[in-house]
């Protein structure tokens, strides 16, 4: 799995590919940590066009994620979520943890709005 890291405006847009399973799960837990500890008030979108699979401790890398950033006073979002991590997520009952976006457009304006 590789991670491809952006920038748009204020928004570090971090893109996975592959699968974000087992053995792949520390190459993206660090490239998230340096981009959260390195922004005093981190605001995160992860792009998930190009994974093909998740498992649950995927899910434990995002809701990780997720609180480090919130602890920051933060905000992380999502977009471009397929099928199989949809259900994964409602299946968990945590669609209401993760801002969801349609476009990457859409969740650009939003979270360079919140501060």
């Amino acid at each position: 799995m590789t991670t491809t890291t952006r920038w748009k405006d204020d928004i570090v847009i971090l893109a996975p590919t592959g699968k974000i399973i087992g053995d792949a799960i520390p190459e993206l837990r660090e490239t998230m940590t340096k981009q959260i500890d390195t922004t005093y008030t981190p605001r995160i979108l992860i792009d998930l066009e190009h994974v093909r699979r998740m498992d649950s401790s995927g899910l434990g890398l995002l809701i990780h994620a997720h609180t480090a950033v919130r602890q920051r006073n933060g905000h992380i979002g999502v977009i471009n979520v397929g099928k199989h991590i949809r259900n994964l997520i409602v299946q968990s009952r945590l669609l209401c943890l993760f801002e969801h976006f349609d476009t990457e457009d859409a969740a650009i304006t939003a979270l360079s709005s919140r501060h």
